[in-house]
């Protein structure tokens, strides 16, 4: 996670009633020596709270990262994300790929007093300005690509992706000019997915899960963070969730060239254009009806713009453009 933006400092403790269990769980994870000296919650996530925690030890200080489930939705689920998550984070470790380091998970709340995991905290920041827009988009396109290069064995292997969207779940906008539109993309994913070629998916990669340090031509990724949905599946469902974040954060053009620029960097995606229209659209319905729940945590880093009517403007233009180009 980011070590400055979009932190909050809350003191020493894991503030509030009901975080006793998670505080006793961390510090006996750390030598006699060590002590939490400070806490800061991170802003930016959605489906968890985040947590940096600045260790003070006789080597010196250090930090590590706290995810915790609260919502009950997510809690209900946090044994298979967060053992998803630790399996991950231990599989990536030695690659080339900047993720953290797993520390502790207790991903059932045995211990702790909501499902959590322990990991080292990772340099840069999340940056989601217009600003630069266009050199991020390129490093983003390269380092996905070397994800989805990255070698794995049968006993590696991630679950298969999951759709998060059917055309029976989708809810346009209730005042949207154009329902033909929406009625088109909800008819062009009611089929059976194409065929694909599978290799390993972030499935939740995006500008928010990326950290970046430097600027310029120094300006590079130093983290990639949120491993809980990895899977395994076709790597135009990987370009497509980056697609449409793009689109709704930086205008439907940032969107539409992403796939040109994970190309350009030597990727491969379906030849067959209803194929990867498919896969766009079942990313970017999953956005409807406005997208306003990612917004959130997007405010919270400084994108006060991004209304609930301009995300759903820029939804639905994304949609219109990816039939422009696709069929």
């Amino acid at each position: 996670m980011a070590t400055g933006e979009g932190a909050e400092h809350i003191g020493t403790h894991l503030e509030g009633q009901g975080w006793g269990a998670t505080r006793a769980w961390v510090e006996k994870g750390l030598s006699e020596a060590e002590r939490i000296e400070e806490v800061a919650r991170l802003c930016g996530g959605w489906t968890s709270e985040m947590r940096r925690l600045g260790i003070r030890g006789p080597g010196g200080r250090c930090s590590l990262v706290l995810r915790s489930f609260v919502k009950p939705f997510f809690v209900r689920h946090a044994e298979s994300l967060l053992t998803r998550e630790a399996a991950v984070l231990r599989q990536l470790s030695g690659t080339d790929v900047p993720a953290a380091s797993l520390v502790a998970v207790d991903a059932t709340a045995q211990f702790c007093d909501h499902p959590s995991l322990l990991m080292s905290l990772l340099p840069g920041t999340v940056r989601l300005g217009d600003e630069g827009a266009d050199q991020r988009a390129e490093l983003l396109a390269r380092q996905l690509l070397r994800i989805h290069q990255l070698p794995v064995t049968t006993e590696g292997q991630p679950r298969t992706y999951q759709a998060w969207t059917s055309p029976e779940w989708v809810s346009p906008p209730e005042d949207t000019e154009r329902p033909d539109l929406w009625q088109r993309a909800l008819d062009a994913i009611r089929r059976e997915p194409p065929d694909y070629r599978a290799c390993f998916l972030h499935r939740d990669f995006h500008p928010g899960n990326v950290l970046f340090s430097g600027d310029g031509d120094g300006l590079r990724i130093s983290g990639v963070v949120d491993w809980v949905e990895t899977s395994w599946g076709p790597a135009d469902l990987d370009v497509a969730h980056c697609s449409t974040t793009l689109a709704l954060l930086h205008g439907v053009p940032a969107g539409m060239h992403f796939a040109d620029r994970y190309l350009a960097a030597g990727g491969a995606l379906a030849e067959d254009c209803a194929a990867h229209l498919y896969w766009r659209l079942l990313d970017a319905l999953a956005f409807a009806p406005d997208a306003e729940k990612v917004a959130a945590p997007w405010r919270d880093v400084g994108r006060a713009d991004l209304t609930p009517t301009v995300l759903s403007r820029r939804l639905e233009g994304y949609l219109q453009a990816l039939f422009d180009r696709y069929t």
